[in-house]
């Protein structure tokens, strides 16, 4: 069983870790230079691939900073919907849930 501290640690590692991926998307979004139209296409392409991939980061790291609040305010690992206590495995696999298994949203 992991302790709330080590938890918070998983966090802040996972969400340095999607900052510095944010930060690589962004760089690598700067850094086109396409002198076709060809070029240009294909370049489109891959950046929406980025675009995705970025907005699905900002949207975890949204939720990491919502678990990280949680930790700070005593309540990690708690469901705030009906209070019960999130199992160690649904925290192993989402540890930035806020619900338990059976308040999840569908």
């Amino acid at each position: 069983m992991k302790s709330v501290a080590e938890r918070r640690g998983e966090l802040e590692a996972r969400k340095a870790d999607l900052e510095n991926r944010i930060a690589g998307i962004g760089a690598e979004l700067d850094s086109h230079e396409a002198k076709d139209w060809e070029e240009m296409a294909t370049e489109r392409e891959a950046d929406e691939v980025l675009e995705d991939l970025g907005q699905s980061a900002q949207a975890e790291i949204r939720m990491i900073e919502a678990a990280l609040v949680r930790v700070e305010e005593g309540e990690y690992g708690y469901c705030v919907k009906c209070g019960d206590q999130i199992s160690e495995e649904r925290l192993d696999l989402l540890p930035a849930t806020p619900f338990c298994r059976n308040c999840a949203p569908s």
